[in-house]
């Protein structure tokens, strides 16, 4: 079997990642929170740093885009429900299987503050739900 995935829709998720991430960790949303837990230094975060974690956040978006875009469409193959139902289904269980649960059990052994971790599993959710919304609209 070939896996068709619609490149268009692989590279709008991709750009919808950063989309969300910037209103989430906007400052009036949940920006001053992130800072605070985080204990992100504001002042690197304005220097090179911020475009070398910008830069892998979206290269780490694509390979998220597209392993999803990859597995909705065998989710597809599987059940035969609408491309979207198993898009955005797949997008759930994906994300709760695989980035919520590392999230929290990083977080558990780094000790960080419980309110930081549901806070980057919410965005990680949102963020992959909304991938898979994408990648479910646009069908291969």
């Amino acid at each position: 079997m070939e896996v068709q995935v619609n490149w268009l829709a692989v590279l709008l998720a991709t750009a919808s990642s950063m989309v969300v991430g910037s209103i989430w960790y906007a400052k009036p949303v949940f920006g001053n929170m992130w800072i605070k837990l985080a204990k992100v230094d504001e002042k690197k975060m304005q220097g090179n740093d911020s475009y070398k974690a910008l830069g892998i956040a979206l290269v780490a978006s694509f390979v998220t885009a597209y392993v999803l875009a990859h597995v909705s469409y065998l989710s597809n193959q599987f059940f035969h429900d609408s491309f979207f139902k198993d898009a955005v289904s797949t997008a759930f269980w994906v994300g709760l299987g695989f980035s919520a649960t590392t999230l929290v059990t990083h977080y558990a052994f780094e000790q960080k503050a419980a309110a930081l971790t549901w806070l980057n599993v919410g965005n990680r959710m949102t963020t992959i739900l909304v991938m898979g919304l994408i990648i479910g609209w646009l069908k291969p």
